[in-house]
Formats: structure tokens, C-alpha cells, sequence
């Protein structure tokens, strides 16, 4: 009777794999490959260079490079939606949490911008990529949509459009502002004074008042 020997790494569980240090190496890797050469020109060899590890260990964690970029992807979008996170702020003060939100989107989103732009470009083209681009976008927008709604539901706001709109449109302007401020850092302060000064005339406030 023969008897079959399992590779080590076959039988591990799932769970230790995703926790794995050299798995978070070669994401951390990933990330890096992907913003500097583009999806279509990483390869798996290039990942495993800046990562210091075989291509054979990238298999143990990553069926392929697809996996690994939407993997990539998945923890970008996990730090941003945490960054929208109000700690001790009092989440019925409209005004502090429009100004502290825009300012950790914005880092966020300048901070992971090379990343983003590869996604982007990658949606117009890869249908995946397009549903994981929307994908992206979906849990801050409807967090922002929640909360405008909340706030109108109260009373203390009469937005412009509707919540859906308005999430939509401020995730939108602080795309358009992270360029900017990741080219120019010091017009950080202006472009969270600007970004919070435009969401509160749209969902009805007036931050000057």
C-alpha cells in the first residue's frame, strides 16, 4: 500500500497562513510592485525580489498575481474606511466630524494614492478589477450616506441632494484633492479647510456661522 506524505505547508490551516509574517512580507512587497511598475508589469518574480522570498513561497500564500493585487486592495480599502473612525469625537457635531473626517480620508487616500491610480487605470479594462474598484468606494460612501441621512433624520441638516449623492460627491472631491496634496504637502491644511467648508454647504451648513 503506498502511502501518500503531505507537504507541510498543504496541511496548515487557513488562518495561519493569513498570519503569517511572510505573508504580510509579500503583500507589503506586492503593494511596492504594484505602485512603481503597474499592473501589467509586475510579475510574480519581481514580487518575490522585494520581498527576499522564492517563488515557490509566494504559492504557499497566493495562487496568482490577481489574488495577491486584490488582496492588496482589500487591506488599502480597510485603512481607509478606519480612518474614517470618529474616536472621542461627538458624532452629533456635524462640523467637528466633517473637518476630522475629510482631514484622515484625504491622508489616507494621498497616502495609498500610487496604489489607487494602478486600480483605477486596472478597472477600465479588467471587469474584476471595475467590480473591485466600486467595491473600494462602496463602504465609505454608504458610511457617509448613514450619517448624512441620520443627521437629516433629526433635523440638523437639509442637504443639498440626496445621501447617496453627497457621499458620492465628497468621496469624489477628496480624490481630486489627494494630487494636490501629495505633489504640494504644505496645502494639506487649505485643501481640509476647503474639502470640509464644501461638504457642509452641501448637506446644508454653513461653517462660517
Amino acid at each position: 500500500m503506498s502511502v501518500v506524505t503531505q507537504q507541510p505547508w498543504a496541511t496548515r490551516e487557513k488562518y495561519d497562513r493569513a498570519d503569517s509574517a511572510t505573508r504580510a512580507t509579500l503583500v507589503a512587497a506586492a503593494q511596492r510592485t504594484f505602485e512603481n511598475l503597474g499592473y501589467a508589469r509586475t510579475t510574480i518574480d519581481r514580487i518575490t525580489e522585494d520581498a527576499g522570498v522564492s517563488r515557490a513561497t509566494f504559492y504557499v500564500y497566493f495562487a496568482s498575481k490577481q489574488e495577491v493585487f486584490g488582496v492588496v486592495a482589500q487591506q488599502v480599502r480597510d485603512r481607509m474606511v478606519a480612518a474614517q473612525d470618529l474616536g472621542e469625537i461627538d458624532a452629533d457635531d456635524v462640523r467637528a466630524v466633517a473637518e476630522a473626517t475629510n482631514a484622515a480620508y484625504l491622508d489616507a487616500y494621498t497616502a495609498n494614492l500610487a496604489f489607487l491610480t494602478v486600480l483605477e487605470h486596472q478597472s477600465l479594462v479588467d471587469p474584476e478589477m471595475e467590480a473591485l474598484w466600486e467595491q473600494f468606494h462602496t463602504r465609505s460612501r454608504e458610511r457617509t450616506a448613514r450619517y448624512v441621512r441620520r443627521q437629516t433624520e433629526r433635523g440638523v441638516l437639509d442637504p443639498a441632494a440626496s445621501p447617496d449623492a453627497i457621499a458620492r460627491a465628497g468621496g469624489g472631491m477628496v480624490a481630486n484633492f489627494a494630487p494636490l496634496v501629495r505633489s504640494e504637502p504644505g496645502l494639506r491644511e487649505q485643501a481640509i479647510a476647503d474639502l470640509t467648508a464644501m461638504f457642509l454647504r452641501l448637506v446644508g451648513l454653513d461653517d462660517r456661522a
